[in-house]
Formats: C-alpha cells, sequence, structure tokens
C-alpha cells in the first residue's frame, strides 16, 4: 500500500490541464518535486490571468485559451477532475501515449512510506455529510484524520505536507474516480446511484462503473447500500484483496453482515464475534442530525466504515451525536404561522429531492433551477402523495410542470416566470399562501443553481433571507 509509485519528477515534462481548486495545488507540487511543469486551461478570464500570474511568478509555464493542444515533450498529464474525456487534449495523449492523472491519483501516487489508509466514500447523494460524520466518529475514537478529497483539507496537501493522519476520509466523485485507475482504499463505499452527470459520463454504464471504481483492490469491506441493488452489483464486479468482505447498511432489519436499524437502534451485525447471532447497538436514531431517513442510511455507512476500521461502538454513538450538518442540507429555519421553512437547497438532482421529501409530509415544495438533463416522472410519482402544493422556479421549471401534470394533477401549482434573484422573495410569499399549520415548506430543488445563483448556497442564502422577511 505505502511508497511512492514515481519516485523521480526532476525534470520530468508534466502537463496539468485546468486551473482551479485542483489544477493550482497540483502545478504547484509538481514544480516543488523539480517537474518541468505547463498549465493549459480553456478560459482565459481575470480569474484565470490571476491564477497564472502566480504560478508564471515560480517559473511554471501557464497557457490560457488552448486547452486542446498537448504541449510538446509532455511525459504525463495531471487533469482537473470536470475536464470531459472526450476532450481533444485527451485524445492527443491517448495518440501520443501519454498517460492522463487526475489529482487523486496523483495524491495517491505521492503517498510516503507510512501514510495514512483511505476510507472512501461515493454516491450521487450523502457523500459529503457521510464522509463528515465519518470524520467526527473517527475524532471521537482518538484518531488524527481529515476530510479530503471532494471536500476540506486539499489532498494534495493531506498526503504531502508535514501533518500526520491515522486515517484519512475521502470522498471522491465520480470525476475524480474517472482519473484514478490505481487508488486502492482501506474501504469504502457507494451510498447510491441515480442518473447524474450523465452529460459528461455519456450514459449511465459509464457513470456506474466509474463509481465503481472506489471497491478496487479494497482490504477489509466494501459498503454497499441493501436497497439499492446497483451498488451491490458494484461490490460483486470489483476485485478486491484477499478476505475483503461486503458489507450492506439497510433501514430495516440488518441480515448478518449488514447494519441497520432496529427499533429506532442502529446495530452492526457485520463487526461483531459471531455476526449470526450477535448484535452491537451503536447509537439511536435520535443521535442523528436530522433524522430523516436518507440521513440515517448516511450514518449506517459512516458507522460501517468506522467500524471496518476498527472504531469502537462508544465513538460511533459520541461521534454521530457530536456531528451537525453544513447550511443548506435539510436545515430548518424557521417556523413562521405554525408552519416550517427547511432549507434543502444541495438537493441539486431528483435523487437528493426524493430523500429530502420523503422527510416531510405534507410540504409545498419550491423546486426548479437547471435539469442537466434530468427527468422528473420518478421524482414527482413518488412525493405526490405528500405535496400540499409546488412553487416553480428557474430555467427548466417546465419540465417538473409537465410531470406534475401527469402524475400530480390535483397539487396546486405556481409557476413564477422569471430567473432573477428576487424570484425567491416571491417563491417563499407564494408557500406560505398555499402552506397551512403543521405544514412544511420544503426548497429541495432537484435542479443546480446557476440560472439564478453563483451557487446552492447562494440560493439557500436567498430562501433563508425570503423566510426571515416573512417572520419580521
Amino acid at each position: 500500500m505505502g511508497g511512492r509509485q514515481v519516485t523521480d519528477w526532476q525534470g520530468k515534462h508534466v502537463t496539468v490541464a485546468g486551473l482551479g481548486v485542483s489544477g493550482v495545488p497540483a502545478a504547484r507540487v509538481l514544480h516543488g518535486l523539480g517537474a518541468r511543469v505547463t498549465v493549459v486551461n480553456d478560459g482565459d478570464d481575470e480569474r484565470a490571468r490571476a491564477q497564472a500570474a502566480e504560478l508564471e511568478a515560480l517559473g511554471i509555464t501557464v497557457r490560457l485559451g488552448d486547452g486542446a493542444t498537448l504541449p510538446e515533450g509532455t511525459g504525463l498529464i495531471v487533469t482537473a477532475p470536470g475536464w470531459k474525456p472526450d476532450k481533444p487534449l485527451f485524445a492527443a495523449a491517448e495518440r501520443a501515449g501519454v498517460p492522463v492523472w487526475g489529482d487523486v491519483e496523483l495524491a495517491w501516487r505521492l503517498r510516503g512510506p507510512d501514510a495514512a489508509p483511505w476510507l472512501a466514500v461515493t454516491g450521487t447523494n450523502g457523500k459529503t455529510t457521510t464522509v463528515q460524520m465519518l470524520v467526527s466518529v473517527l475524532e471521537a475514537a482518538g484518531l488524527r484524520t481529515a476530510a479530503v478529497g471532494n471536500i476540506g483539507v486539499s489532498l494534495l496537501d493531506a498526503v504531502t505536507g508535514e501533518e500526520r493522519y491515522d486515517v484519512l476520509a475521502v470522498e471522491l466523485s465520480s470525476y475524480q474516480l474517472h482519473w484514478a485507475p490505481s487508488v486502492r482504499a482501506h474501504s469504502a463505499a457507494v451510498l447510491n446511484l441515480a442518473p447524474d452527470h450523465l452529460d459528461w459520463h455519456g450514459s449511465m454504464e459509464a457513470y456506474a462503473r466509474d463509481k465503481g471504481r472506489i471497491y478496487e483492490g479494497n482490504r477489509v469491506a466494501c459498503v454497499y447500500n441493501a436497497a439499492d441493488k446497483a451498488t451491490e452489483d458494484l461490490v460483486r464486479e470489483a476485485d478486491v484483496e484477499e478476505g475483503c468482505r461486503a458489507v450492506g447498511f439497510t433501514l430495516g432489519t440488518p441480515a448478518p453482515s449488514q447494519l441497520g436499524v432496529v427499533d429506532g437502534i442502529l446495530v452492526d451485525r457485520a463487526f461483531v464475534e459471531d455476526r449470526y447471532k450477535n448484535a452491537q447497538e451503536l447509537a439511536e436514531v435520535g443521535d442523528i442530525e436530522p433524522p430523516a431517513p436518507h440521513n440515517i442510511a448516511n450514518a449506517l455507512a459512516a458507522a460501517a466504515l468506522a467500524r471496518a476500521f476498527g472504531v469502537p461502538a462508544t465513538a460511533v454513538r459520541d461521534g454521530l451525536r457530536a456531528f451537525r450538518p453544513d447550511a443548506h442540507r435539510i436545515a430548518h429555519v424557521a417556523d413562521v404561522d405554525g408552519v416550517a421553512y427547511v432549507d434543502d437547497s444541495k438537493a441539486t438532482n431528483t435523487h437528493a429531492a426524493a430523500a429530502s421529501l420523503a422527510a416531510y409530509e405534507p410540504v409545498v415544495w419550491i423546486a426548479g433551477g437547471l435539469a442537466k438533463g434530468a427527468t422528473f416522472d420518478e421524482l414527482v410519482a413518488g412525493a405526490a402523495g405528500r405535496l400540499r402544493g409546488v412553487v416553480l422556479i428557474g430555467a427548466d421549471r417546465a419540465l417538473i410542470r409537465e410531470a406534475l401534470a401527469r402524475h400530480a394533477p390535483e397539487v396546486p401549482v405556481v409557476d413564477l416566470d422569471r430567473t432573477d434573484t428576487g424570484a425567491m422573495l416571491q417563491a417563499v410569499q407564494e408557500a406560505r399562501r398555499l402552506a397551512r399549520p403543521g405544514d412544511t415548506v420544503l426548497l429541495a430543488p432537484a435542479c443546480a443553481s446557476m440560472d439564478m445563483f453563483a451557487n446552492y448556497n447562494k440560493r439557500g442564502d436567498a430562501f433563508a433571507q425570503a423566510v426571515r422577511e416573512l417572520g419580521a
């Protein structure tokens, strides 16, 4: 597991594809190792020019506005995870026999001989929350750890910096996994699989295949969702180390080699002696904040990874009790006139929105934005019985409106024909009009935010501000 796989970077010509959160650190690290670094970037805006100036001051070559041409003499490409596999640069690299790594692959290759093992998490939804829960549990066990990958500390900084870790909790996106062929985790979890980023991957099969890479070479446990057969199928297809086990999690009573829930108690029937007869109590459902079904599933996945690493049950309980979710993840904003207002702006796809809607009843649902190629029939059909009303915002709201007409024709719908940021205040006011005492007004857009807002955080902030104005 340990040991650097590329030892001599001196003079090696590496092209870094893309500036930004992964490209700039990768360029710095490689330059520091003695590599000859060229950064190529499609964009040539003010931010890119500022980043380029910083790197050029170190002696790194930067080419802005030209991400398609392979620089002469390139021996390796390190790409930002978001660069699509069909870009001309990668076709040129394939023709020239030049390997392509992502920043995660680079970090894996740069680990030292005493490197901390990785507990890795992927899935369409819940990755960040699960990794943060896992960190809370590992810290409760007294372990030195950090949330890294798609979250928190830079993975490159974590493996090349001075700080020593006992174990790393690594969030990995499908993009990152696509460009990380040799990563081998101690244990890993795929939380769920639903259509997402299909414009990037090209097909659901390709998306699932990239997610499944997280199980390759696992040593101790491949954690899967017993309610999502596709995740179990990925475990069956994975080439793991001898003795690695498949460990499921379920919101029901667990079978042997699973974690689950019995009478409001999270229990472990995987990491116990004689799992056919025994179960270990880990925590109560009431210890999870918020205790929505999908969040309990996240907690079970985090617990499974922690238990695979040998963490005692008491630390699982203490870590889950101490955990608080980030803003904009099923965050209760306020109660106004007996109606609860909940911000789940992070629900940027249909799978996340379905999980959010399943946690409340009755609901006035605020939805819409950029659909990213999604369809909404399954989501609407599943939620129809709990909808008091719907307020639609954003560029692709018609897709949701049409699904509502097909599957929930009796539910009142307010369609706001505007995409300015002020639309959120009007949306909240319309939702208030539709809601009755005891209802929940839920922002779970099922869409990306960039048609109206800089990101989902800004969208959630606008919702919270609008709710505060209601109660003023």
